[in-house]
């Protein structure tokens, strides 16, 4: 029965007691509305408090209105008290220069911590499933993630709580039938340019067929092992005196070194990213940046200094010391450092440039000659030949030594001269994105120039469809 696998999850987690007040997030689509159910019939039975229900419009969809009208009504017939509110989520994109998903997503939480105020609720509980972790462990997993990553979404995180998390989608929607419930469909499901949609609709229905039919299973699995391992490794960091002693006025994060040598490499890289992600003041520390500060402390030179997006990491003595700021020794010879995976098809976002990078394939013989050439070279979309590649793809800023060779040049450029004769400014030379191979070979200077090696030749064969995207 749905309502003993919600109730066990509950129980399993500890996610909520008989006075646990609980404010219940609804959508308006199928999961919430079950979930909204669900909960209410605990509710009815004493094992919780609903102390609410609320529902953020995002002002996204034509019929965003119509959804918050129908999410009231709702939470009306089951009896329980409602909250909405809105804003204009496209506007808070522009202004805050994020993609649409993580503007609204930030946006969806700040409502919910609202929410628990105003209903002095003590968590908000969220209608994900089992189909959702399955969805999220693949998305990490192809961009390219660790046991954080890959242990996906928590049954408790913060102020919010998923009792569905061991729900597939389908037993909820034949729980809604059987009761007679209605719901509502959202039409940008269907839209596959969402990454997340397109796992959905394309990559999990071919894994099940050709692969495994309990994939979703499987991969929530998965996410269930990580999420123990990563929450073994936080302990860890405890327990070895490695989670950093922090001086706020003097802004340094301290680290000892003996204590980090001691233990296995993992756990070093983890305590240094976990410090370095602090001191980098919401910056992204790359796997690069956390590495080469893990050299300079495994070294025998007793000193030495990295830089580090927003920080310093330095080696005193017998301390690795993390410090905001930056070394004005090494500014001229290391860089902000930025390496991020890109998958074929799929996107990636990058920070530094405020911008989004895409690939997809194409067949050639689909597009007009004439569109291949204007485009082979535009700011925005590179059209490239696939034949050659190697996978994967980055996307990584420049490094001492980058050359490439210009569409229509003889030869090979370094790229700083390239960047220079094209005008780009000084300041904004390490946030220029390029999607290079496998081989490390650069493919496309985005917004500028592709290399000559990967001009397409041949209509007949598939191209690569490569995008830039400000944000």
């Amino acid at each position: 029965m749905l309502l003993d696998a919600v109730r066990q999850t509950i129980r399993r987690h500890d996610l909520a007691t008989p006075s646990t007040r609980l404010v219940i997030a609804l959508s308006g689509g199928g999961d919430s509305v079950a979930l909204a159910h669900l909960l209410h019939d605990l509710h009815n039975a004493g094992e919780l408090a609903i102390a609410g229900i609320a529902h953020f419009n995002h002002q996204l969809r034509d019929h965003a209105d119509r959804d918050e009208q129908f999410c009231r009504s709702l939470a009306g017939a089951l009896g329980h008290p409602f909250l909405a509110d809105r804003e204009d989520i496209a506007a808070r994109s522009k202004r805050e220069r994020r993609s649409i998903e993580v503007a609204a997503r930030n946006a969806r939480h700040e409502f919910f911590v609202r929410a628990c105020t105003h209903f002095s609720a003590e968590f908000v509980a969220l209608g994900h499933t089992r189909d959702d972790q399955a969805e999220t462990f693949l998305l990490r997993l192809l961009r390219g993630a660790g046991a954080r990553g890959l242990s996906g979404m928590h049954p408790r995180s913060g102020h919010s709580i998923r009792p569905l998390l061991d729900c597939g989608r389908a037993e909820l929607r034949a729980f809604l039938v059987e009761r007679g419930a209605t719901f509502l469909e959202d039409a940008t499901n269907a839209d596959v340019s969402i990454p997340r949609n397109r796992v959905r609709a394309e990559l999990l229905p071919f894994l099940q067929e050709r692969f495994n039919p309990a994939v979703v299973e499987t991969l929530a699995s998965q996410a269930e092992l990580a999420r123990d391992e990563w929450l073994w490794m936080l302990d860890e960091l405890k327990t070895r005196d490695l989670e950093g002693r922090r001086s706020a006025a003097e802004g340094t994060w301290t680290l000892e070194r003996a204590a980090l040598l001691s233990s296995p490499r993992a756990i070093r890289r983890l305590a240094l990213w976990r410090a370095m992600t602090e001191a980098a003041g919401g910056r992204t520390v790359s796997l690069e940046h956390v590495n080469a500060a893990l050299r300079m402390a495994e070294s025998d030179a007793p000193s030495g200094c990295v830089d580090a997006p927003g920080h310093v990491v330095e080696r005193i003595g017998d301390r690795v010391v993390l410090k905001n700021g930056r070394s004005s020794t090494l500014r001229s010879a290391e860089r902000d450092f930025f390496r991020y995976p890109l998958s074929i098809p799929g996107e990636v976002s990058v920070p530094q440039r405020g911008c989004i990078v895409s690939a997809q394939f194409a067949a050639a013989e689909q597009l007009e000659p004439l569109a291949v050439r204007a485009t082979m070279s535009s700011r925005a979309t590179a059209i490239v030949a696939a034949e050659g590649l190697s996978a994967p793809l980055s996307v990584r800023n420049r490094r001492p030594g980058d050359r490439f060779r210009p569409f229509g040049l003889d030869g090979q450029k370094k790229l700083q001269d390239f960047l220079v004769d094209r005008k780009v400014a000084r300041a904004d030379r390490d946030r220029v994105p390029l999607v290079v191979d496998a081989d490390d070979r650069i493919v496309w200077v985005a917004g500028h120039e592709i290399d000559e090696a990967f001009r397409v030749t041949d209509v007949s064969r598939a191209v690569l469809i490569l995008t830039l995207r400000l944000v």
